[in-house]
């Protein structure tokens, strides 16, 4: 995938834009084709899984800060 670099560089804020983008991007485009679905599709499939890691990270770290 040509995108995971700059996904592994990304913020969890950055990464969700980019996830909205791409949705935007799906629903605007009335002539997409099969392979630019699939890669859009599997770039937003990597940018949401980047955000749940950040997400089980960040309550990891708040459960031990809390103990």
């Amino acid at each position: 995938m040509q995108h995971i670099f700059n996904i592994l560089s990304m913020s969890y804020d950055e990464a969700l834009k980019r996830i909205d983008e791409i949705m935007r991007e799906i629903e605007a485009t009335q002539a997409m084709s099969m392979t630019e679905f699939k890669m859009k599709s599997a770039e937003a499939k990597q940018l949401i899984e980047f955000c749940r890691k950040e997400l089980m990270n960040l309550e990891e770290d708040i459960k031990s800060q809390a103990q």
